[in-house]
Parts: structure tokens; C-alpha cells; sequence
């Protein structure tokens, strides 16, 4: 049963469900959670079939662009995959490696500035960081 809402929930977002894309919206969208691409590799290829990091990073990077799953770019080094797609913010531990879901409600934010011009807004992430008290 799991395996056929997966496959409708890609179907409905417009991604044709092969195997591999299966086996890893399974990975991702059991809950929610963050995880990086190598997460997502070594989780997948411990369940079963075996998928090449190349497939792993087009799938992801395909969910994304389908609105199945949301990037959270920390830095060009570290990008997790959010299966929360609803509106909300973030809390990253940089000395753990954490990433925290926070409520958009609890984050206020003041006056934006104007978008250059011929562009649209399409959302606003706040990621606030932080380290562990020494």
C-alpha cells in the first residue's frame, strides 16, 4: 500500500515512477526529514537495488524541481533534502550537523526589500545557525 501512494504522489507531481525513483521517494518520504544525497544513497542501497550516486543526485535534484521534496542549501558544501514541503524555516546546528524544522509562525519577519525588476517572489527561507554552548 505504501508503494502505490508513493507512486501516485510522483504521478500527481509529474515524475514517471521507474524502480529506482521508487526506491528512493520510499527513502525520502517515509517521514519527515532531512537527509543529503549521501544519506539517501547509502539508505538506499542498504534496502535493496543497487542505484549509482549519479541517479540518486538526478532524482533528488528532479523531486526538487517537481515540488516533492524542498533543497535546504546550507552552504556549497552541504545540502539536505526536506520531504516537508509545507512553509516553514530552519535551525542548523553547525556542530552537529542538524537541521531543525521551525514553524513559519514562529518567525517574524520585518520589511522585505523591492525584487529587482521583471522578477516575482517565490519564498523566503531563513536558516538561523547555531553551536553548542562551550
Amino acid at each position: 500500500m505504501l508503494e502505490d501512494n508513493i507512486k501516485n504522489q510522483l504521478l500527481e507531481h509529474g515524475v514517471r515512477p521507474t524502480c529506482q525513483r521508487l526506491d528512493i521517494a520510499k527513502v525520502l518520504l517515509a517521514e519527515h526529514q532531512h537527509l543529503c544525497a549521501e544519506d539517501v544513497l547509502a539508505r538506499v542501497n542498504k534496502q535493496r537495488n543497487l542505484v549509482s550516486k549519479a541517479t540518486v543526485y538526478n532524482t533528488l535534484n528532479l523531486f526538487a524541481e517537481k515540488g516533492l521534496i524542498r533543497q535546504v542549501i546550507i552552504d556549497s558544501g552541504r545540502v539536505f533534502y526536506d520531504s516537508n514541503t509545507m512553509t516553514h524555516h530552519h535551525i542548523y546546528n553547525e556542530d552537529t550537523g542538524q537541521l531543525q524544522d521551525i514553524d513559519a509562525s514562529d518567525v517574524e519577519l520585518g520589511h522585505m526589500p523591492s525584487l529587482p525588476s521583471g522578477t516575482v517572489g517565490v519564498g523566503v527561507d531563513v536558516i538561523i545557525r547555531v553551536r553548542n554552548k562551550r
